[in-house]
């Protein structure tokens, strides 16, 4: 099991029945629930992760329905069968995505309205949006318990508005140099739990391409500080991930500096999948997702997954390497 994965998982969940009428009163009620975090696992029971803050969240909910003439109790579970730990998660993670995808697209609207050639009017105009677009993520990441994977592309996204928004040029960041090749070699490499397409391609490519005999750990994610020779791939704040629109497959592949086209063929597959753009219209792309949709939902280890995603990609560089020559 993946460090910082707990072995015993507890939730709390809020069994509810809401009176049929006043109907604002059902829609607030939804709404404060929205506002935690929480994720219904059946129609009137709702979840968060086991903790005093949460705990606290549903006991203010909790008088909330009854002083308005619901009846609801709370309860600590562990769960036995039916659903599962990781099943739940996942509920948490898509209702996070849907957040994230949805900040993403106003990210990518405004970054289209300013523009190449943006006046200092326009940009003027757009930074009080940027600002709302920050306010937003800031509010879905504090609900975003498990650190679900479109966190990334709204980072990456609303960075690269504020570095277009910069009036000083010189404030802008340069972009980040390949690194030399004994620079990524004999390193400890380090990503979130839980790895998608995303994780899973990027270490295919580093024992395929990079280093061989590479370690990779995965961890918790949330608030990890790297130890000494570590290197922080698609996470947050990592040393190599999502920057801009691309993803971290292609902020690898560039810091490498591997000049390929089978694996620039790989990098648009995996950006569509994962940035869900469809940005380079890779008809392979949906294949491919469901391939790796199977293999994670067969596999709950990390190096099982990428031991089993490891063949998909060596096939498909093996495939677009013929399809060229």
């Amino acid at each position: 099991m993946s460090e910082g994965e707990s072995q015993d998982q507890r939730w709390l969940l809020l069994i509810h029945q809401l009176p049929s009428k006043p109907a604002y009163f059902r829609v607030k009620i939804w709404r404060r629930l929205q506002g935690i975090g929480a994720v219904a696992v059946k129609s009137t029971v709702y979840a968060l992760p086991a903790n005093a803050e949460m705990q606290e969240d549903f006991e203010w909910l909790l008088k909330e329905i009854v002083a308005g003439g619901g009846e609801a109790m709370m309860c600590e579970a562990r769960l036995v069968d039916g659903l599962s730990d990781a099943q739940v998660r996942a509920m948490f993670d898509a209702a996070r995505d849907a957040d994230y995808a949805e900040i993403a697209g106003e990210a990518r609207e405004l970054a289209a309205a300013i523009g190449a050639d943006a006046t200092s009017e326009k940009h003027a105009e757009a930074r009080p949006q940027l600002g709302r677009l920050r306010k937003r993520l800031a509010e879905v990441v504090t609900i975003d318990f498990f650190g679900a994977s479109g966190r990334l592309t709204v980072e990456g996204l609303i960075a690269e508005l504020e570095i277009q928004l910069t009036e000083d040029k010189a404030m802008t960041k340069e972009p980040k140099k390949a690194a030399e090749p004994s620079e990524l070699k004999g390193r400890i490499w380090v990503t979130r739990r839980d790895v998608h397409v995303d994780r899973i391609a990027c270490s295919w490519l580093i024992r395929r391409f990079i280093d061989a005999d590479a370690i990779i750990r995965f961890v918790a994610g949330k608030g990890y500080v790297p130890k000494h020779g570590e290197l922080r791939f698609d996470m947050f704040e990592g040393e190599i991930t999502h920057e801009g629109d691309r993803c971290s497959f292609e902020v690898l592949l560039t810091r490498s500096a591997i000049n390929d086209p089978a694996l620039q063929a790989i990098a648009e597959i995996v950006h569509d999948i994962d940035l869900k753009d469809n940005k380079f219209g890779r008809e392979e792309a949906t294949g491919i997702a469901s391939l790796i949709a199977g293999i994670a939902m067969a596999n709950e280890s990390d190096e099982q997954r990428i031991a089993q995603g490891a063949p998909v990609f060596d096939n498909l560089y093996q495939y677009f390497r013929k399809k060229r020559g």
